[in-house]
């Protein structure tokens, strides 16, 4: 059986930055209020020209470079992201047309935060049972032309951002290295939690919604359980970055550096203290760009490699909690 390895990383961010004083100027909210809350001091939004797709693609054409291939080498591609531009198909294919690749296969994965590590997870199967060689994994969101910009919707609306994330995830026969594990989990008895009710199949569809105009539906808005959804996320966060490290028979002083889903700086500080780590071994960027669900890991690692914070033999600890609710980890020796 072969091992994966991430051969290459690359990220893309809207020029436009939203501050918090921005989103005070549209809904009753400031600065303190904001960053005490979730940490963010600003997040990126979209421009005309931006979309989930074409931010995929910037951040895809960056991880190929650094991986040292060509774009003819890649043999699969997994999109995970919760906001795609089509309804359907997903954007898995439209990044193939674009990037002018192979008619290889495109998978789109629907699991928001936890989106990425199940897309990791989902390559890393493929690469170890012989299938494929390098498979392009993308983490992508436009989070802004969906949001009640209003008082209203502030409890949601002031946390996300729009951003993209990409990873190309390699064969390699060194032992020992590369994605040692990943673990998934789900929870679907606590969808509606952290959910947009419409448009979809199964409640409200755009038809609906257009006939019935009604000022006050907020339905087509992304709804949260904020405190429950936190609640929830400490601890499922523990859970599985204690299952990964057991799996592989390490302990907390393994770790050489957390990336954790960028949620809410409050919920890193939180398992951050738990497991007794420095500001070295956890790495956040969340004040910066929101959260960017499913990008939202992609970025961040991209951005620790660039800064030097991971070397070759580090141990790597990915974990992510959000809608569905789903939670996952990813154990990774560089």
């Amino acid at each position: 059986m072969f091992q994966s390895k991430i051969s290459g990383l690359g990220y893309y961010v809207p020029n436009n930055i939203v501050t918090n004083d921005d989103l005070s100027k549209v809904m009753d909210t400031n600065d303190e209020w904001i960053k005490e809350r979730t940490g963010i001091e600003q997040r990126r939004h979209v421009e005309a020209h931006d979309t989930t797709t074409s931010m995929g693609v910037e951040a895809a054409k960056v991880a190929i470079e650094r991986a040292g291939i060509q774009k003819e080498d890649i043999d699969f591609v997994i999109f995970a992201t919760l906001s795609p531009d089509l309804y359907f198909p997903g954007p898995g294919v439209m990044v193939q047309k674009e990037l002018g690749l192979r008619t290889v296969g495109a998978l789109d994965v629907r699991n928001q935060c936890s989106g990425f590590l199940y897309a990791l997870s989902v390559g890393d199967q493929f690469i170890k049972t012989g299938m494929y060689k390098n498979i392009l994994i993308i983490g992508s969101e436009t989070h802004s032309r969906g949001l009640d910009m209003s008082t209203r919707g502030r409890g949601v609306s002031v946390i996300f951002g729009d951003g993209a994330g990409a990873a190309i995830l390699s064969r390699s026969e060194e032992e020992g290295t590369g994605l040692l594990s990943t673990h998934l989990h789900a929870q679907g008895e606590h969808a509606e939690e952290l959910a947009l009710m419409a448009p979809g199949m199964g409640n409200r569809w755009v038809s609906d919604i257009v006939r019935e105009n009604d000022p006050n539906d907020v339905s087509y808005y992304p709804h949260m359980n904020g405190q429950f959804v936190f609640k929830n996320a400490v601890v499922r966060f523990s859970e599985v970055i204690n299952e990964g490290l057991k799996a592989n028979n390490l302990t907390v002083e393994d770790i050489d550096l957390l990336v954790p889903h960028q949620a809410n700086l409050r919920i890193s500080q939180y398992i951050q203290h738990k497991f007794n780590l420095t500001d070295d071994q956890v790495f956040n960027n969340i004040q910066r760009y929101g959260n960017t669900t499913a990008a939202s890991i992609p970025i961040a690692l991209t951005e620790a490699w660039e800064q030097g914070k991971i070397k070759k033999g580090d141990t790597i600890v990915l974990a992510a909690f959000g809608s569905g609710f789903t939670w996952a980890s990813a154990i990774i020796k560089w």
